[in-house]
């Protein structure tokens, strides 16, 4: 009897961790959008300046990483215990886990750089577009590179991905100047 209370229980627990995560991705989303806002004003105040901004984002929250130190160091000495591997092109051979973490500190730096000098030259709207669509396409790609099914929230998640690309990029707008050409076109022959 105590196992179906517990699943019955499960159910609406489940559900409430499930809500608090959809409004920490949105609250996440509002305040990214907002720091957007607030870029494009600073850079329209003193000058496009991603370099410096890329810079003051990350040096700033750093000393906020002092309370995780303990975490780091144990996470460290794992790193340091795991299989060593060579460097292909520096024949360097290091713990495979330092590895990856160079290779993600790198693309991360690439990726968040491209993103730093997209906000000097667009809207904040359209990084925010861009930023969403690459998150799009890493998510398909890690379901297609870890086999996961594509379930129908999937396909749900993809329409409105693509319906608000195609209506940020006002694509209805020029459908109908081209459907009417076409269809004068048609009747004049």
């Amino acid at each position: 009897a105590s196992d179906s209370s517990l699943n019955q229980e499960d159910g609406p627990q489940a559900f409430l961790w499930w809500l608090l995560g959809i409004a920490a991705l949105t609250f996440a989303l509002l305040m990214s959008a907002r720091m957007g806002i607030f870029q494009e004003t600073l850079y329209q105040k003193f000058g496009k300046h991603s370099k410096e901004a890329l810079f003051y984002n990350h040096a700033l929250p750093l000393p906020g990483f002092l309370l995780l130190a303990p975490n780091i160091y144990q996470h460290a000495v794992l790193f340091n215990q795991s299989e060593l591997f060579q460097v292909p092109v520096l024949g360097l051979t290091l713990p495979i886990m330092w590895f990856y973490l160079l290779m993600n500190v790198i693309t991360q730096y690439v990726c968040i750089r491209g993103v730093f000098i997209l906000t000097t030259e667009c809207t904040s709207l359209t990084v925010t577009l861009v930023v969403t669509l690459r998150k799009f396409v890493s998510l398909i790609f890690s379901i297609l590179y870890f086999q996961n099914p594509f379930t129908g929230w999937h396909w749900l998640g993809t329409a409105f991905v693509f319906v608000g690309t195609l209506m940020y990029t006002e694509v209805w707008n020029s459908l109908g100047p081209l459907l009417a050409r076409c269809r004068s076109r048609g009747l004049k022959e």
